[in-house]
């Protein structure tokens, strides 16, 4: 059997300010990888930035004004998914198939100085603000939005259940086929 190759997060913490613990955040987005399931050579980006550097990013690609706390930037229209262990696959002896290219999925990009401000007004620890933006950034690389009431409920629904499952240490419930109410 060959063994499963799960969806790689690379980390990168860019900014000073606010000490972050990367590697949490990367199993973080891993976790959400694994329950949306995305595919097994699925990568994504997780970058932690200043707010001069959101702001631009925010302007350059969003036509935003100033610092953000998170955004993502996917790169495929639609990830498919995954697939499951009991779907077969090639057997022993077969031939081997030229390696492709990983899927990278999109970035995300999070201010931990916004965090840490929104946190502070929500009286909540920083890590949790910090967590619940790296949920929220990887699940807009799948499709989820908030801009009505319904695909907000939708996609917070899903943050709390992928957070509960992290701070458990358990598998993620899978999501849906449909990743949109």
């Amino acid at each position: 059997m060959i063994p499963r190759t799960p969806p790689r997060v690379h980390g990168a913490d860019e900014q000073t300010v606010v000490p972050v613990d990367m590697m949490r955040f990367v199993r973080l987005a891993e976790h959400v990888l694994v329950g949306e399931r995305a595919p097994d050579d699925a990568e994504m980006a997780l970058v932690f930035v200043d707010p001069a550097t959101i702001a631009d990013l925010n302007e350059q690609y969003l036509g935003g004004s100033g610092p953000t706390d998170v955004l993502a930037f996917p790169l495929e229209e639609e990830v498919p998914v995954g697939r499951a262990p009991d779907q077969g696959g090639r057997g022993p002896g077969a031939p081997g198939a030229p390696e492709e290219p990983p899927m990278v999925i999109g970035d995300v990009v999070v201010c931990p100085e916004v965090a840490r401000e929104q946190a502070g007004s929500r009286g909540i620890p920083v890590d949790d603000e910090l967590a619940l933006l790296v949920v929220h950034g990887t699940l807009h690389l799948f499709g989820y939005d908030h801009a009505e009431p319904e695909e907000a409920a939708h996609m917070q629904a899903r943050e709390r259940t992928l957070l509960t499952s992290f701070a458990a240490g358990t598998t993620p419930e899978p999501a849906r086929r449909g990743r949109r109410p």
